[in-house]
């Protein structure tokens, strides 16, 4: 289940829709889809750049990272750097 919605941060363009535009969106999606979309969307936002999207997403570059690896694991494809 893939959803579209607009990444909230001060490094980032200010998102199209409202929280009550998105949310609908979310609702049926777990925490985890919704998590792995929001880190993946975040990613592709900052052309790949790790460190970047950490900062965004207010976790440490590891956990992102450790996110990305099982991502991969799972066959999803991430945002490679420079995309």
């Amino acid at each position: 289940m893939t959803h579209e919605f607009a990444i909230a941060a001060p490094e980032l363009p200010a998102p199209s829709l409202t929280p009550n535009e998105v949310v609908p969106y979310l609702i049926g999606a777990t925490v985890g889809e919704i998590e792995r979309e929001l880190v993946l969307q975040t990613l592709a936002r900052c052309n790949g750049n790790r460190t970047r999207a950490a900062r965004v997403l207010g976790v440490s570059v590891r956990t992102l990272r450790n996110k990305i690896r099982q991502y991969s694991a799972d066959g999803i494809d991430v945002p490679a750097h420079g995309e």
